[in-house]
């Protein structure tokens, strides 16, 4: 993993995340002053539980996992974040150290934008303020039902969620979902082991309401999907 400012139009992709898109050219300016570059290949940690914040981070592309380590050793996933997501900005915020980890699940190109250079915008826009908010309550607000879903639902409904969350009602009724990453890491994030995920996956493929190849789940029929164990 290295960092560097060679090679990319920082600027221009900070003025395509819709976080920054209300921002004037010379604010994104100096944002893209105070930020670096990660290189990232896969398996990398870009930082570890324990350290302190100086800034968030933005994946330009690939994959990252955020992960803390179980008493007993093993790894609760607590997200799986595709490329235009930003994280770390409610710790950034608590001066507080990070309770988790964050690791490269494919190689990827990482955005650090200094803590230092954010409150400078904060104090000259309020705008960026208020985006800033919603993104933190949208992502409360997921995370309140990830809880919720755990609680009160049965591992076969949310991994029936989690292969249907991205398709919405009124769609067409054949889809194929690809898996962003491996079974293990999705089943710890659906707050599954790993064999109980894959058990469930088995089952719905006997009832011949999925068909698993490799990362690609075919489903022939949404509704009969989502409608199943209700």
């Amino acid at each position: 993993m290295h960092s560097s400012n060679h090679g990319i139009n920082i600027e221009a992709l900070l003025a395509h995340v819709p976080l920054f898109n209300e921002l004037e050219k010379e604010e994104i300016a100096r944002l893209a002053r105070g930020t670096r570059e990660i290189n990232a290949t896969r398996g990398d940690i870009l930082f570890h539980k324990g350290d302190t914040p100086t800034g968030f981070y933005l994946i330009v592309y690939g994959q990252v996992k955020l992960a803390f380590t179980s008493p007993q050793g093993g790894e609760k996933v607590v997200d799986i974040l595709p490329q235009g997501q930003t994280f770390g900005e409610a710790v950034m915020f608590t001066d507080k150290p990070f309770m988790v980890y964050a690791q490269a699940l494919a190689d990827s190109l990482v955005l650090h934008i200094s803590k230092a250079a954010i409150n400078e915008e904060l104090d000259a826009d309020p705008r960026l303020g208020r985006k800033m908010i919603a993104g933190l309550a949208m992502r409360l607000h997921q995370l309140m039902n990830d809880v919720e879903s755990y609680s009160l639902h049965s591992g076969r409904r949310r991994i029936i969620g989690y292969l249907l969350r991205e398709h919405s009602e009124g769609c067409e009724n054949a889809i194929i979902v690809t898996l962003p990453t491996n079974k293990g890491v999705i089943a710890s994030r659906l707050n599954l082991t790993q064999e109980h995920f894959s058990r469930i996956l088995h089952e719905l493929s006997e009832k011949g309401l999925i068909v698993v190849d490799g990362h690609r789940i075919h489903i022939a029929d949404v509704d009969q999907l989502r409608n199943y164990d209700l």
